[in-house]
């Protein structure tokens, strides 16, 4: 309860960078492995802009054997004299949050970095940072204790601590235990990151090295094509329509670049970049590209007799549909929605975007006319499968048993209040019939689903509509799904805050987990990148010893460790959540007070699709490689 005398003393002022340590999760998204590793990304970053001004070719990102991180440029280097605030200027832009050169408009022309945060937010979240500084012709060091300096001023400046011909800066920093829930860099991401910024800059070579025992590996990325290059990896494996087709330019200082090549699938992949930063949910340069794209494939589709006068024109999922693109801008004052800038809020990007593009690739396509007609002609196809599949889906969901039944299998809970309200998806009726009892009707639903969903990777439109445990889902979110041909998604509409999948804690239940994710993936998608969707991790045993009180385990290290301190006990091992009596269910697995949950997030959006291709499609070969390599590394991971 609030305390009725709010005076003064109630206020706190949060010193230095005290106020990342306590909220760490408004600066770097989240303190999963998606955070741990978007510390190494906001040094990257840093050293990437000063490639982008033209001071640095060349960064080394090294993961330590003791599980640090070191990042490197041959940049010009943190200045490192005194400032107008009688500090050295390096120790202000590592301690200080909003400090940096990128405020100052001669120093940067672009950047990522446009809140000078992120060198201040890596400090705050590590146990130690240590900074070597190269610059005029001395090595300056500092070193920081979880935001702290501790290293003693000379004179009122940095020490040095050796003499040196290069320029640039060096950072090793120790990611701290207690903010983040693990601390061991995901290593496949950040190679995924790295070979992304090398595609977006052809001059700049990354070399990315893995000391950690059993993991040893030097990689260098250096993509002299640039976003040519990128395309034609994202194709790699898929039949193409056209050659890559690439164009740049400018507008209002703003650098437009883009690559884009049709695949015969029907699907769209278009990736967007603002100073090298990827911008996960697009924004407003990819809506300039979108919408002048689609204007120009319908303009010459008039021209040329495609499009009748009768006809209408194609839509953008039409004209979209099989393209794979990358779309790259320069800004030279980016706005981004939120710290980890993933959607770009600039309404000048759009109209750069846009008036790049159609000068640019109406110029191409007035010289190539047979890619012009492949193009029109993915289009065509597009349309007719769209007007099929809206024809059945009209048919399907004009159906009786597709209207929402709260009669049916969904026990609904008593609020209306979308904010407060969660949905648990159970496998097998003998756990929902558990769950139903157990939950709290106010604010908690239980959806039963009867084993394993259908594989929406392997199967058509026609048959996704038509499953029965498909349908149940889309009429209790409320919300609608997507799907390639057009997008009847409103985020807006969804009746639950939380949508928890709640399967049981083994090989089947795992498997049920990875289907619906799948589905959530490539027919939800905002459900999960804004955040709605979690794996419930009920507990794998009961211990009970001879004296005290009982404790529930939730995996085999939990068993492991709790062996260490109890010799004498019983041990009842779930097989399932069906075993559970309603009680257990609440306190473990229900009960916000008690339970855990592991929100799922999508750190890199390409590794995603590439991954849900492998392990769900129909192609065996390239998955039993995964299982092959990846073997010694299974670790459920949300």
């Amino acid at each position: 309860m609030a305390k009725n005398n709010y005076n003064a003393q109630d206020i706190k002022v949060l010193e230095g960078l005290e106020a990342v340590r306590m909220r760490p999760g408004m600066y770097i998204g989240s303190v999963s492995s998606k955070g741990l590793n978007h510390l190494i990304y906001e040094i990257v970053d840093n050293a990437v802009d000063e490639h982008l001004n033209g001071y640095c070719d060349t960064i080394w990102v090294t993961l330590e054997k003791d599980g640090s991180a070191t990042i490197k440029d041959n940049g010009r280097g943190v200045p490192v004299d005194m400032h107008p605030k009688g500090l050295p200027a390096a120790r202000i832009v590592y301690t200080t949050l909003h400090a940096g050169g990128k405020f100052d408009d001669g120093a940067y022309k672009t950047s990522g970095g446009l809140h000078g945060v992120g060198s201040s937010v890596v400090n705050a979240l590590s146990v130690y940072m240590d900074v070597k500084i190269s610059k005029d012709g001395m090595i300056h060091h500092d070193r920081y204790e979880r935001g702290i300096p501790v290293v003693e001023l000379v004179d009122g400046l940095l020490p040095t601590i050796g003499k040196t011909k290069a320029t640039g800066t060096e950072v090793n920093f120790m990611p701290d235990e207690e903010i983040f829930e693990k601390i061991k860099f995901k290593a496949d991401a950040v190679k995924s990151r790295l070979h992304e910024t090398a595609y977006l800059n052809p001059e700049l070579t990354i070399y990315y090295s893995n000391k950690r025992a059993g993991e040893e590996e030097d990689i260098t990325f250096h993509e002299e094509e640039g976003i040519v290059g990128f395309v034609k990896d994202l194709n790699k494996d898929k039949e193409a329509v056209c050659e890559v087709v690439s164009f740049k330019g400018s507008s209002d200082n703003i650098i437009v670049e883009v690559a884009f090549q049709y695949i015969n699938e029907f699907q769209e992949n278009i990736l967007g970049f603002c100073n090298n930063i990827y911008t996960q949910e697009g924004g407003t340069h990819i809506t300039g590209f979108k919408t002048m794209f689609t204007t120009i494939i319908n303009n010459y589709a008039r021209e040329l007799g495609i499009l009748k006068e009768k006809d209408i024109n194609f839509t953008g999922s039409d004209v979209r549909n099989g393209m794979t693109a990358v779309v790259s801008i320069k800004h030279p004052d980016p706005r981004f929605e939120g710290q980890t800038k993933t959607k770009l809020d600039n309404p000048d990007a759009t109209k750069a975007t846009g008036q790049v593009t159609n000068e640019e690739a109406q110029l191409f396509f007035d010289k190539n006319l047979e890619t012009l007609k492949s193009i029109i002609g993915c289009a065509e196809r597009s349309a007719k499968i769209r007007r099929a599949e809206e024809k059945a889906k009209t048919n399907m969901l004009s159906k009786p048993k597709f209207s929402f039944d709260s009669k049916g299998k969904l026990a609904n809970c008593e609020s209306r209040d979308a904010s407060k309200c969660e949905i648990f998806i159970v496998e097998g009726d003998s756990a929902g019939g558990s769950a139903k009892t157990a939950r709290n009707r106010l604010y908690q639903a239980i959806l039963p689903i009867r084993g394993k969903i259908l594989n929406v990777e392997k199967a058509t439109m026609d048959k996704v509509l038509a499953n029965a445990e498909i349908k149940s889902m889309i009429n209790a979110f409320g919300c609608g799904f997507s799907e390639g041909y057009g997008n009847d998604f409103d985020i807006t509409k969804l009746r639950y805050d939380k949508i928890i999948i709640m399967a049981d804690a083994d090989v089947d239940g795992a498997h049920i987990s990875t289907l619906l994710l799948t589905l959530f993936y490539r027919f939800m998608p905002e459900l999960i990148y804004e955040g709605h969707v979690y794996i419930a991790m009920p507990p794998l045993y009961k211990a009970k010893p001879s004296k005290g009180e009982e404790e529930y385990l939730y995996d085999d290290k939990a068993l492991e460790k709790y062996r260490k301190t109890h010799s004498n006990f019983t041990l009842q091992r779930y097989k399932g959540l069906g075993e559970m009596d309603a009680e257990q269910l609440w306190e473990t697995t229900l009960n916000p007070e008690t339970r855990i949950l592991k929100r799922v997030e999508i750190e890199d959006g390409k590794m995603a699709s590439d991954m849900t291709s492998v392990l769900m499609g129909t192609d065996v070969p390239p998955r039993r490689q995964f299982i092959y390599d990846h073997a010694n590394e299974a670790d459920i991971d949300a």
